[in-house]
């Protein structure tokens, strides 16, 4: 073999081994509302296996996220509880119109430690109990379907001295988690895997649902990491996921 012939072997070898190459492995700075922290997790080491690139998650409540977000935080990829503040960022000109979807669908709970102490809405309306742990309504979409939950069966204000608002509907496990609370609102997601305790997965006709969209920020708009993050997250791996923490495609 000439030394033309092997110096063109070389050159066939190495550019059929970049075709075969992935892309660059790059970072994706994605903000996670926190009732999704668990599956995001999961998603997220799904994600890096498959691709190469680095999902990087910050949690919060959607209020607090979506405040970062227009305050400059180097988010690219911003997952809401709900439907509204995706939207608003597309609004406010913070993100990209077209790629606004729902995720997931969210499922309220009423839960307590106490394996006798949560027995469906009769517990609620005996007002039995001094804390009832929520996410703070004007921050956390569950927060708002708790008030909705307790409006529908009337019993608001009886509730009201009672209430105890965390943060966001982490903070709100974290009350009945140490106990701080007999009792409260979480997301399904957060007890799915807990086989301790009471619970009453809330009658759906109770709250509005709880519609959980994604959209691509602005900051995000070149990234082939961020881009690579949401086409994963609509794929059956992570739809896998989120169905096993309990969250459906659309409401029943």
């Amino acid at each position: 073999m000439t030394a033309r012939s092997v110096l063109r072997c070389v050159v066939l070898a190495a550019a059929a081994l970049f075709l075969v190459l992935p892309a660059r492995a790059a970072q994706v700075n994605v903000a996670v509302a926190a009732n999704f922290t668990d599956a995001a997790r999961e998603i997220a080491a799904a994600f890096g296996k498959a691709s190469g690139h680095e999902a990087v998650l910050s949690f919060g409540s959607s209020a607090q996220l979506l405040a970062q977000i227009g305050q400059g935080a180097p988010f690219q990829v911003f997952l809401s509880a709900d439907e509204e503040r995706p939207a608003k960022a597309i609004a406010d000109g913070l993100a990209i119109a077209d790629s606004r979807f729902t995720y997931a669908v969210g499922k309220l709970v009423l839960w307590s430690r106490d394996p006798a102490r949560v027995e469906g809405a009769e517990t609620l309306k005996a007002g039995a109990y001094d804390r009832l742990a929520i996410a703070n309504p004007a921050a956390a979409p569950y927060g708002v379907a708790a008030i909705e939950t307790l409006t529908a069966l009337g019993i608001q204000e009886a509730a009201k001295g009672k209430i105890v608002m965390g943060n966001s509907i982490a903070q709100a496990f974290q009350f009945i988690d140490t106990a701080n609370a007999e009792l409260g609102f979480v997301a399904l997601s957060q007890v799915v895997n807990r086989s301790d305790g009471s619970r009453w997965l809330v009658d759906q006709t109770l709250y509005r649902p709880i519609r959980q969209d994604a959209v691509l920020l602005k900051t995000g708009a070149e990234s082939d990491a961020a881009k690579a993050f949401l086409a994963f997250l609509k794929g059956p791996e992570a739809k896998a996921v989120i169905a096993r923490y309990g969250y459906v495609d659309r409401p029943d």
